[in-house]
């Protein structure tokens, strides 16, 4: 039996999985590091820690296993996160994360000097603050001594990929959202790489996540794997739990609850939403997809609970919310701790509750939580809406999504099946998944994740309280208008 290696390099932890060629989890290992916020709103990590808890974890996890059975490694790894590497491949500076917000002047000279029409012409998105582009733009302005001496570029899990491989390579999902990628055309944006001041060499390859290079023969040796095994380029976390869930083709759609959000819709064709409130990236099956993406979703109800209530027993918190509470909770939650990105855009945007009374209890600030991340999801939904996209069921995946409580609010919110996953591994399956591919095992992506990914369960709305939170939502979305000029003055 041959072995495949998936690696999800989230936000807090890395968690490798050793799945057999007929998709079975013969071990995992997750191992976390730490994220550091030296100033409000910054978020950055060093990915030399990456690295050390890869290479030990790959040797916890193939323990006992012939390393000539493993065939291949993928992962699919948080997107946008900037890795500066000198021409010694010394990393210059900690990596500034997704969820960093410090480059909202960067972000405005862009949407609003080059132009939103102008960016989404030249790669099909207009300019967030956790986007690459924007971080580039960030240590030209304010760290030019480093960024002078950048000679390569790339995204977090592209690190690991290039210490194993020595090739400086992406693949096309995740370089989606760095905003230097013509998504329509997949290639590098001539222009776009003006804007920031860099050249194509300093640009990783571009590949099909399901494309492989051979692993270094050093470093397999080092891990105690096969010297032949394959590489796979892998994919931005949202683009391989897509994979790890079955979304792969026309009209298919995941929801994902992990420290982000994000409501991911394949295609086989490209498009773009004309507000661009919806990112338009390529997909890790070789197509496309629509993702709407929240930067606090399961991280909201963490927050909650480690530092205001000063619990991790998370169910216990959920026990004692009822069906005949859902759609009926007095408080509110806007769920925007780092600013939001889908479909506000808006930086200064920050976490709220609103309704407490003399009655409101523990309960009711719980329930408020996961029911302001299940609302700020269906804003998104509602975009697609807006496009004619009709969406019937989705997969549900990440931390939150074990919730059978948030699972209910979820399907309720949304008025959709909700359908479970029996595997619920997401982005480290997805990345075993493409290197079964890179690796032969199967003919497609699509082929491997028909044969591969089925459902435990599918939960279906009750009617009852899917009204009662229709009306909810509706009185939801008249929050952040209402208190959005306050958050300039309050950041």
């Amino acid at each position: 039996m041959n072995y495949y290696i998936g690696a999800d390099l989230g936000t807090s932890a890395l968690k490798l999985l050793l799945v057999r060629e007929d998709g079975q989890i013969a071990n995992s290992v997750t191992k976390s590091y730490d994220v550091s916020y030296p100033k409000p709103g910054w978020s950055e990590q060093a990915p030399e820690n990456w690295w050390k808890t890869f290479e030990s974890g790959i040797k916890e996890l193939t323990h006992g296993i012939d390393g000539e059975k493993i065939r291949g490694i993928g992962a699919g790894g948080q997107m946008h996160g900037l890795v500066v590497l000198d021409d010694s491949d010394r990393v210059i500076r900690p990596a500034i994360l997704w969820n960093d917000g410090r480059t909202w002047a960067e972000t405005d000279y862009l949407n609003n000097v080059i132009g939103k029409k102008s960016l989404s012409d030249m790669t099909a998105n207009i300019a967030f603050a956790g986007f690459t582009a924007p971080k580039i733009l960030w240590m030209k302005n304010n760290e030019k001594e480093n960024f002078e001496k950048i000679s390569k570029i790339m995204l977090p899990k592209d690190y690991i990929n290039y210490l194993l491989t020595g090739v400086h390579m992406t693949d096309y999902s995740d370089a989606s959202g760095m905003l230097l990628l013509d998504v329509k055309n997949k290639c590098w944006s001539d222009r776009m790489v003006e804007i920031c001041g860099i050249s194509k060499n300093q640009l990783p390859l571009l590949k099909e996540s399901y494309e492989a290079v051979i692993i270094l023969p050093e470093i397999a040796e080092r891990l105690g794997i096969s010297k032949s095994c394959l590489v796979a380029a892998g994919a931005g976390d949202n683009a391989a739990a897509a994979i790890g869930t079955g979304t792969v083709g026309a009209g298919k759609c995941n929801i994902s609850l992990g420290t982000s959000g994000t409501v991911f819709i394949s295609s086989d064709k490209f498009s773009a939403d004309s507000n661009n409130a919806l990112h338009s990236f390529c997909h890790a099956d070789g197509g496309y997809h629509l993702m709407g993406c929240m930067l606090s979703a399961a991280s909201c109800n963490k927050w909650f609970c480690d530092k205001i209530l000063k619990t991790d027993d998370y169910s216990t918190e959920q026990d004692n919310i009822t069906d005949d509470s859902l759609g009926k909770n007095h408080v509110y939650f806007l769920p925007y701790l780092m600013g939001e990105r889908s479909p506000i855009n808006d930086t200064d945007a920050r976490g709220m509750f609103i309704g407490m009374r003399p009655d409101t209890a523990r309960r009711h600030m719980i329930q408020a939580v996961l029911e302001g991340v299940a609302f700020a999801i269906r804003d998104s939904v509602e975009v697609a809406k807006s496009l004619g996209i009709s969406i019937s069921v989705s997969t549900l995946c990440g931390g939150g999504g074990k919730s059978k409580l948030w699972r209910k609010i979820m399907c309720n919110v949304l008025n959709i099946d909700i359908a479970v996953p029996s595997c619920e591994e997401g982005p480290g399956l997805g990345g075993a998944m493409l290197a079964m591919t890179a690796c032969g095992a199967y003919k497609s992506v699509k082929e491997c994740a028909e044969k591969l990914v089925t459902t435990s369960e599918t939960i279906h709305p009750d009617s009852t309280i899917a009204q009662r939170y229709e009306e909810q939502y509706n009185k939801f979305r008249k929050i952040y208008p209402a208190v959005k000029e306050l958050y300039k003055e309050i950041k």
